[in-house]
């Protein structure tokens, strides 16, 4: 390590866990530098002792990004506290965590890493990333709910509008849509403004990564394409640390 860095960032690029996360453990008491507790903004510099949970850390030097095909009932939360949390799910060699959500009874695409800047560079919503969806509904599509779903919705309870998408209607029942946001249950609220019910949601594509035919369960590794092509697309993103993706 040839230089001091921040205490959340040096827990992020271990694995621990993302920067916001490291922020509440190192509140909450759980590290420590050389021996004594950590504070948010300490530094740490080459040769100290960092510990979590009374573990040493180090800093990884491999950098993991997986690719997941999330089945539904599975959480995509590093919580232990979660019986079925992602991390115990996919059971990797190496510390992991996610990348955003998607909520419980969702599926598909969840992108999984111990880069905590590749966490906030993807997730943060003024980088305009996009994600896309394959859903179902309970009722037949109608062109008045591709025109409203594309042109942004108000969600009351969030008090905020969307913002303007893509969508697609690809079956009687089927949409697709591309989202540059990943505000808490957003799709399905929409849905419901509508007065449709999302039926099955699938996320199919993160920017350049895509789904395929991972089989549902599986994981695998970005191949070396996609890591350039995505190192590409965020070269010039933020990585100011951002509030995660609660799950669509």
């Amino acid at each position: 390590m040839p230089e001091s860095v921040r205490i959340n960032k040096y827990l992020s690029e271990a694995g621990i866990c993302s920067r916001r996360e490291a922020d509440r453990q190192i509140n909450a008491g759980k590290v420590t530098i050389n021996g004594w507790p950590a504070q948010a903004g300490d530094q740490v510099s080459p040769g100290d002792v960092v510990m979590f949970e009374e573990q040493k850390v180090s800093r990884e030097e491999e950098a993991v990004l997986l690719v997941i095909n999330k089945p539904p009932g599975i959480v995509c939360t590093a919580e232990k506290k979660e019986k079925d949390n992602i991390v115990d799910y996919v059971n990797y060699p190496k510390r992991i965590y996610p990348i955003g959500r998607l909520d419980k009874n969702s599926r598909g695409l969840l992108l999984m890493t111990n880069q905590g800047d590749l966490v906030n560079k993807i997730m943060r919503s003024g980088n305009l990333h996009e994600k896309e969806y394959l859903v179902k509904v309970n009722q037949d599509i109608t062109a008045n709910f591709i025109r409203g779903m594309a042109g942004g919705v108000y969600l009351e309870e969030l008090d905020v509008v969307t913002r303007p998408c893509q969508v697609e209607k690809v079956g009687r029942r089927t949409f697709r849509i591309v989202l540059t946001q990943g505000m808490n249950r957003q799709i399905r609220r929409m849905c419901e403004v509508f007065r449709y019910q999302v039926v099955d949601l699938k996320r199919v594509r993160i920017m350049n990564i895509r789904l395929g035919n991972l089989k549902e369960g599986s994981y695998r590794k970005v191949t070396e394409q996609e890591w350039r092509e995505l190192e590409e697309l965020i070269k010039d993103s933020s990585n100011e640390t951002v509030i995660p993706e609660m799950g669509l």
